[in-house]
């Protein structure tokens, strides 16, 4: 296969994630939270078309949901910038040999496996796929390495970048359409980063 599924996880560690949401509601309920978020991501990656590696946070969990016969398990490289660890991740996959890459994060509730098979599918006829979340960041950005020839796309897209603010997604297609490349956009989703987001969720507010 051709086509590689980058997830990027973080280890589910008491006090380490989702903080924001931690911050109103504790952090044993946002790990709760955030192990039916990994469960979620998990279910819908599994049947994707797609190799599927994984990339954890802290450490590789070899006994944990994520089948080893099916998730190729890795470590993002430890650095305290987001998109130097997206940037390895891509890096890594072209190494591999394959031609297609899309990486998506564990926190989108409402991905779909339809959703990030249409990733590769646009994929065939563009340069770059890209799913914006309402808060103005992404959930998925996903790269033809065939039909991008310039060395530097890759970090210019990812590196020098502040992350976590309402214009990150338009950053990145500043930087597409400075290239040239044709960008094809998967639906607009949200994150649950806060307990106001987790409203709009019940199954996952029943939590609480």
């Amino acid at each position: 296969m051709n086509s590689a599924l980058l997830i990027f996880i973080k280890n589910p560690e008491l006090g380490k994630v989702k903080t924001r949401l931690a911050a109103t509601i504790g952090n044993e309920k946002a790990l709760e939270v955030f192990k039916k978020l990994l469960v979620n991501i998990h279910d819908k990656s599994s049947e994707v078309s797609a190799d599927k590696l994984l990339f954890y946070s802290s450490f590789v969990d070899k006994n944990d949901i994520w089948e080893n016969h099916i998730f190729n398990k890795n470590l993002q490289i430890q650095s305290p910038d987001l998109g130097q660890r997206m940037l390895s991740a891509f890096e890594k996959a072209k190494e591999m040999g394959y031609s297609k890459a899309l990486i998506v994060g564990s926190d989108i509730y409402e991905v779909t496996t339809d959703i990030l098979n249409q990733g590769f599918e646009y994929l065939e006829n563009s340069e770059v796929v890209l799913g914006a979340s309402h808060d103005g960041g992404y959930y998925a950005i996903g790269f033809n390495f065939k039909k991008i020839n310039s060395d530097t796309f890759l970090q210019q897209i990812f590196l020098n970048k502040s992350w976590s603010h309402e214009n990150v997604a338009q950053e990145a297609l500043k930087v597409i359409n400075s290239f040239s490349y044709a960008c094809n956009f998967l639906p607009t989703l949200s994150d649950i980063d806060t307990e106001d987001d987790l409203k709009n969720f019940p199954d996952l507010y029943n939590i609480l």
